[in-house]
């Protein structure tokens, strides 16, 4: 079966507006004065609120949309470098602890909270447990894994595993296809399916789709062919998302 597209895509547009708010974001970060673009702009959180991330959309212009700066609405939804978003995502557009966003050094509240932290006992580096999953996940092929799962590790945040060419990908667990395309700059021809209002995966680098955006699909139903798109090697980058951040795929799929 061949790749599957629907009339009137446009990935490289898609990719071209994810580019631009990945620049803008990095800059950002770059800077020593914090979250404040064109050097006046300030967000306005919208306690409460929340917006459900579409095809097509990109940080920058969510949050244009909504009066906040891009790096605050990062920063709020714990969204990390490369700053990838996925359609059915629901992002919160104001901050959870109640905090505007970064705070500027030497200013009082930065010297507030550095007065505080010297007398706050430490707190534990361990990792935090892994969410519960309700699903009975499934190992979405076969093969030998190249890499692995670094918590906070940008260039990490699925398992590789290696195969052939052509070689089917299949669905993790039940669901919904949120998305099915290369405009995702660096997943190749990429899947995404949702499984619920809290859970995703993704399965980058396929040789082929086979699989359109709305389609139901089965837990181990084949969704594309293994390939190389985006990468080095016939492979299958695989995610799983909770709450949009990445986890260890390792923690939920069953032992081989």
């Amino acid at each position: 079966m061949t790749t599957t597209k629907r009339p009137g895509k446009t990935p490289s547009r898609i990719l071209a507006a994810g580019l631009a708010a990945l620049a803008l974001l990095v800059l950002a970060a770059c800077s020593s004065s914090v979250v404040r673009e064109g050097g006046s702009r300030v967000s306005t959180p919208k306690y409460g609120a929340t917006v459900v991330v579409k095809r097509g959309d990109n940080l920058y212009r969510i949050a244009t949309n909504n009066g906040i700066t891009t790096l605050d609405l990062a920063t709020w939804n714990d969204i990390d470098p490369p700053y990838t978003i996925y359609p059915g995502q629901r992002l919160r557009l104001y901050p959870a602890d109640g905090r505007r966003g970064a705070t500027k050094p030497g200013s009082p509240t930065a010297a507030a909270t550095k007065k505080t932290a010297s007398t706050t006992p430490p707190v534990s580096t361990r990792p935090p447990a892994a969410a519960s999953s309700p699903f009975s996940w499934r190992w979405p092929t076969e093969g030998q894994i190249v890499g692995t799962y670094r918590a906070g590790d940008p260039t990490r945040q699925g398992i590789d595993i290696a195969g052939k060419g052509g070689q089917p990908v299949r669905a993790a667990a039940g669901g919904v296809v949120v998305y099915s395309g290369s405009g995702l700059v660096g997943y190749g021809e990429l899947v995404i399916v949702k499984h619920d209002d809290e859970w995703l995966s993704a399965y980058g680098h396929n040789r082929a789709r086979l699989v359109n955006e709305g389609q139901v699909v089965k837990a181990g139903e084949q969704i594309a062919e293994m390939g190389r798109s985006g990468a080095a090697r016939d492979m299958l980058h695989f995610e799983i998302r909770y709450n949009g951040k990445p986890v260890d795929p390792m923690a939920y799929l069953p032992k081989r």
